[in-house]
This record gives C-alpha cells, sequence and structure tokens, in this order.
C-alpha cells in the first residue's frame, strides 16, 4: 500500500512540474468575434391545434460567432421564448454565415442555424430546428446592427413561421495561442520585447449555484402533472453555471443558466444576462448585487417566458482563485398571463481568473508568472438508444451537444456539456452536465489519444422520463488529432437517471477546437 501510495504521488508530482518559457516563446492570435442578440416574432400554428394558443411568440436568439476569414464565420447560441405561452420554450444550436462589404459600413449578411429544442412537444415533435437569416448589416467601431428575414422551421413538427427580424452585435476578444502550448508555464520579463501578451488582463469570475425556490402567490404546475395547474408550495432544487466578466472594478457583466432537478418533473430551464456591482469589498470578504433579465419556464403554468431575477449576497474569497458565495433573491416571472414567482437563496463554488495579459486591468499591477490554461471547444451528434419516455413509447434520440473541456493537467481536466433533442419525439427534451475527464498521451505518430469521463446532471422535457431530472454519464472514446487544435471524437457511454427509468447507451460523434489563454499567477 505505501509502494501504491508513493507510485501515486510521484506521478502527481510530475504532473505539476512545468518548464518555464519566454514570451516570445508562445506565437499570439486575436480572436475578433462577437454576441448577437436577436428578436423576432413567430405566428404561432393556431388552426393545427385543438388546445388554447397564443398566436403570437416572441422570439429572443443570442449566438457567440467567430470569423473563420475575412467573410466566412460560424458559431453557436441558444433561442428562447419570451411573450406569448411558450415560457420554457428552448433551442441550442450551431451557425454558418457570411458577411459581405456592399458600400462603405453597409454589410450583406446571411447565415443558417441548426439546432434542437422546443416547448410545447405537440409543436415541435423531435425537436429540430432550422432557421436561415438573409439581410443588411451596419457596422460602426466594430458594433453593428440589422434587420434580416427569418424563417424559423421546427422541421420535425408544425411550428413554423417567418417574419421579420432585428439584432445588434458586440465586439467580443479574445487572445490566445495555440493549443500545443497549453499547461506551460513562464516567469514574466520586464525587459520583454514582446507586446502582445502585456495588455491588460481580463477579469473573469465563473461559477457552479445550487439554488433553492420557495415559490409563492399564484405559482402553478403545468397540464402535465395531476391535478392539472395545481398551486406549489414546496422547496424547488436549481443547478447552475455563471460567467461574470467584470468591466471595471467593482462592475460585471454576467450570463447565467440553470436547470431545475428537484420538486417538480424535470424540464424547468432559465437562462439570464444581466449587470452586477460590488458594493463593499475587502481582502477575503465581498457583498454584492446584481439584477438580470431573461427567459424561463417548463412544468410550471404556460407563460410568455420573460423573468426577471435581482440578487444579492456575499463571498468568502478562500484563496487567489477560489472562493464561496451566499445569495439570495426574487424569481418572478413577468407579463400579462405571468404567475410564477419564488424567493431564493443558494450558494456557489467561484473560481477567480485573469487572462489574456500580463497585467491586472484596473490596478495595473504586473503579474509574476503566468501559465497556459488549455481549452477545448466541442460540437457533437449525441444518439441515445431506447431512451424511456412516460405517456408515449420508448424511443432513440438524437441531440445536438456543445461542450467545454477544461484541462486541469495534461492529464486531468475538467468536462462542461449542454445537448438539446433535435430527433426522436421528444422537442424540448435537455441536459447539462458536468464532469471530470482523464486522458492519455498521444500515440500512432502523434494521431490519437484516448479519454474517459465521469460526469452528471440535470436533465427534463420532451416526457423523457428522467424523474425530477438526476442524470450520471460515463463516456470513454478516442480522439482524432487533425492537426494541433482540430480533432475528431467518438465515444460511447451510459446514461442513466437514479431518481427516473432512463437507462440508455448512447454514441457521441464530434469536432473539437483547442485553444490555449494565458492565466495571471502573483
Amino acid at each position: 500500500m505505501k509502494k501504491l501510495l508513493l507510485v501515486l504521488f510521484t506521478l502527481l508530482g510530475l504532473q505539476s512540474f512545468s518548464q518555464t518559457y519566454s514570451l516570445s516563446d508562445f506565437e499570439p492570435k486575436e480572436m475578433h468575434n462577437s454576441i448577437r442578440l436577436s428578436y423576432l416574432v413567430v405566428n404561432q400554428p393556431v388552426n393545427k391545434v385543438s388546445y388554447d394558443l397564443d398566436p403570437k411568440m416572441g422570439f429572443v436568439g443570442l449566438n457567440y460567432n467567430i470569423p473563420i476569414n475575412d467573410w466566412l464565420y460560424t458559431g453557436a447560441g441558444f433561442h428562447g421564448a419570451i411573450t406569448g405561452d411558450q415560457g420554457g420554450l428552448f433551442t441550442l444550436g450551431v451557425n454558418l454565415g457570411v458577411n459581405l462589404p456592399l458600400y462603405k459600413n453597409l454589410f450583406f449578411d446571411a447565415n443558417v442555424h441548426f439546432g434542437g429544442g422546443g416547448g410545447y412537444r405537440t409543436l415541435v415533435n423531435g425537436g429540430g430546428i432550422l432557421i436561415p437569416n438573409i439581410g443588411l448589416q451596419y457596422k460602426k467601431n466594430n458594433f453593428a446592427f440589422g434587420v434580416q428575414y427569418t424563417y424559423v422551421n421546427f422541421f420535425t413538427g408544425i411550428q413554423k413561421n417567418d417574419n421579420v427580424s432585428f439584432f445588434v452585435e458586440i465586439p467580443s476578444l479574445l487572445r490566445t495561442s495555440s493549443y500545443a502550448d497549453a499547461q506551460k508555464t513562464f516567469i514574466v520579463n520586464n525587459k520583454s520585447k514582446d507586446e502582445f501578451w502585456k495588455r491588460p488582463a481580463v477579469k473573469s469570475v465563473q461559477q457552479i449555484t445550487f439554488d433553492y425556490f420557495f415559490p409563492f402567490g399564484n405559482s402553478r404546475t403545468d397540464s402535465s402533472t395531476e391535478p392539472d395547474y395545481q398551486q406549489i408550495e414546496h422547496t424547488l432544487s436549481v443547478l447552475g453555471f455563471e460567467y461574470q466578466k467584470y468591466i471595471n472594478s467593482n462592475t460585471f457583466i454576467y450570463a447565467h443558466v440553470d436547470a431545475m432537478y428537484g420538486g417538480l418533473t424535470a424540464g424547468f430551464m432559465d437562462v439570464f444576462f444581466g449587470a452586477g456591482k460590488n458594493f463593499i469589498e475587502t481582502k477575503h470578504i465581498n457583498f454584492f448585487g446584481k439584477f438580470g433579465i431573461g427567459a424561463a419556464g417548463g412544468r410550471i403554468y404556460p407563460e410568455g417566458g420573460l423573468t426577471m431575477y435581482p440578487n444579492v449576497g456575499f463571498d468568502v474569497k478562500l484563496t487567489d482563485k477560489f472562493g464561496i458565495s451566499a445569495h439570495g433573491g426574487l424569481h418572478k416571472s413577468l407579463g400579462g398571463i405571468a404567475s410564477f414567482e419564488a424567493l431564493t437563496t443558494g450558494f456557489s463554488l467561484k473560481y477567480y481568473g485573469l487572462s489574456g495579459g500580463v497585467t491586472h486591468p484596473f490596478t495595473e499591477e504586473k503579474q509574476h508568472k503566468i501559465k497556459t490554461q488549455g481549452i477545448q471547444l466541442s460540437a457533437q451528434n449525441q444518439t441515445y438508444f431506447d431512451v424511456a419516455k412516460f405517456g408515449i413509447p420508448a424511443s432513440n434520440l438524437q441531440l445536438i451537444a456543445l461542450k467545454v473541456n477544461y484541462d486541469i493537467t495534461n492529464r486531468f481536466y475538467l468536462a462542461g456539456e449542454a445537448s438539446f433533442a433535435y430527433k426522436g419525439k421528444s422537442g424540448g427534451y435537455a441536459h447539462g452536465i458536468f464532469g471530470l475527464g482523464l486522458k492519455s498521451n498521444r500515440f500512432a505518430n502523434e494521431k490519437l489519444s484516448l479519454f474517459a469521463e465521469a460526469a452528471a446532471g440535470v436533465a427534463g422535457g420532451g416526457r423523457v422520463d428522467s424523474g425530477e431530472g438526476v442524470l450520471i454519464r460515463p463516456t470513454a472514446g478516442i480522439n482524432y488529432h487533425l492537426t494541433d487544435d482540430f480533432s475528431f471524437n467518438i465515444a460511447g457511454g451510459q446514461m442513466w437517471s437514479p431518481f427516473g427509468n432512463v437507462n440508455s447507451t448512447n454514441i457521441n460523434i464530434g469536432i473539437s477546437y483547442g485553444i490555449s489563454i494565458l492565466n495571471a499567477k502573483k
């Protein structure tokens, strides 16, 4: 036993050992990306259903686009309902588009978005969605706005309509290097002539949140719960993720997503965007307030989806990189038929980061050591076989997934994934999972590597019988490395719900793009 422990600690020690490099050893890349927020009104197929359906739905999109060259771009994003009675309708997908100059600041812009998702299963069936857009864009100082003809087509169902959409776009600069440079460290040398990495870093916070909702007022379930539209008088449990980016020393903007795993039949989720401020900040404790606006719904009384979420709390910083947080707030639906509202409380596990430069963005303090952080972004097609459902027969499901791998060492990584169904008569099913992965060295002329993951999270919707939503999924697979940054992968595994009846074998096929970012260390 002692020999086994000695070998284990020796291996861990070797993983933590790293050679130091100079700034000039890293070839920089600037990715001039953009964040696009869109809105359109979708007319509903009221003459094709036997139940009451609001004739119009307000549909918003949030997409992150990455240029491939001067005129071609790709990306990924969410869409969701905010008006009508489709609260809880969310989609996830990928984009491919062209952007060509016409005259001065005027551009031609066209793209197509493919994904999965939905709200009422009877409207979307499998959940597959295709959204082509074509129109004009006006750019000024990297900001833009535009108008397009848009066709929202849930091609597996009857929910589809064309209309005019509007969008605004804001720039997002990301400074990176090749994934081959991941997990290396260097000492900052003030004599270096390389100015690229000497620019200010970006201060950010990433956190996993555990929240509890205490509904009040007229909060009710949807019609899938017996009896229909019953009052919600018990605690609901929610798991979420949040990303914060600081725009000055005490003010930040953020994006937040939640999924419910206890208290209701699985299927409720929300997405928020907002701003926050640190009011009292010391070395170890910080008091904050923030306000978010977004979309929410699923397994609650049919609503438009538009929801606000004010929140206050405090952080306890355990180290320079890690902390915990406690918070409370109000989750309240907005709009004409809105009824769901809940007081909330919870806690978060936080990670504080300085990335993309060697200078603190607000204090101008020089960081003494830099570590390159490896990150892999993946898009996958996932197939789940013979998935159990309630009220309808079991079937195979096809899902589109977006995944992020965050390297801890050259061997171990953290993985986060969001997946939405697009085929299999379960439109509206989605899951979000987190896990730990292990990967091998490359072999076969540096072309292949193996990996294994153990993940758990929250799933629901589309009548998939996941109980209240807890999901466990181990997988193992192989990567084929096309270049240092691009790779194809295939994996197999098993997904089951310990509090439901899902126990399904799955196969995942995807493509990954790896980057390295600089993480500053004092």
